[in-house]
């Protein structure tokens, strides 16, 4: 039997682009799955794959609904927290559906998870939390810097489900992935974009500076270092580095 054979597992965000991959991933490993989807009128659940829908629990909902969240949440054992509104430049157009979304709803979400036992509470931050890499690599300590309304939300809801470690021991860890690519990635991103224009017949693919360094990291990894965080104590009341450890130029 395996590690995650039986146990029941709440995925908030399990309609995108690493939800989807994570919900997937855990039904293949024998979990009993809920995923969180934001309600749409069209009753679609996003990325998932309609061959495990059969095998999931889909939850349409708001993670700024505390009640819609607690329901969601009452009797699992461990929730992983993806929801969010990720869009950088729109966070500059409505800053406060951003703090609502990502800090109120974490903030919902750890409360939902103290009333109901869960056992562990993983939490999703990103690696925009650090701005402008002031060294590398970029290690835990690294300094924050909120350089746009979307990081600056999600450094505060990584905040508000810390101290609920702090202050509640509320068994929570913080997961902070690099920048991940694959299946289902929106087009905005660019290694989708590379290949969206490479795919179109482009001789010469057109990007913005191709001197910055990012560190790629392939779904399924992030994934990995989702369930490995889940299944660490040591790691529980801290935040976690998801990547690939290797830095790479966009021109390379």
């Amino acid at each position: 039997m395996g590690e995650w054979e039986g146990r029941s597992v709440l995925v908030t965000g399990g309609e995108g682009f690493i939800g989807s991959t994570l919900v997937e991933r855990l039904v293949r490993e024998g979990a009993d799955v809920r995923a969180l989807v934001h309600y749409n009128p069209f009753g679609r659940a996003g990325w998932l794959d309609p061959e495990v829908h059969g095998d999931v629990r889909v939850l349409p909902g708001d993670v700024r609904d505390a009640e819609r969240v607690f329901g969601a949440v009452e009797g699992c054992d461990v929730v992983f927290h993806l929801a969010a509104l990720i869009g950088i430049p729109y966070s500059y157009v409505a800053p406060e559906s951003y703090v609502e979304v990502n800090v109120l709803g974490s903030h919902n979400v750890a409360i939902a998870c103290r009333r109901a036992g869960v056992g562990r509470l993983v939490h999703t931050s990103t690696s925009e939390a650090y701005g402008s890499a002031l060294r590398v690599p970029i290690d835990e300590d690294h300094p924050l810097q909120p350089q746009s309304p979307y990081s600056a939300s999600k450094i505060g809801a990584d905040m508000m489900v810390l101290s609920h470690w702090h202050a509640f021991e509320l068994p929570v860890a913080v997961v902070r992935p690099f920048n991940t690519y694959g299946p289902r990635q929106s087009t905005r991103a660019v290694i989708p974009t590379i290949l969206t224009q490479l795919h179109g017949g482009a001789r010469e693919v057109k990007l913005g500076s191709t001197s910055p360094t990012r560190d790629f990291n392939y779904v399924a990894d992030t994934v990995d270092g989702f369930l490995a965080v889940a299944g660490c104590d040591r790691a529980l009341g801290s935040v976690v580095n998801v990547g690939s450890g290797r830095e790479i130029s966009i021109g390379d």
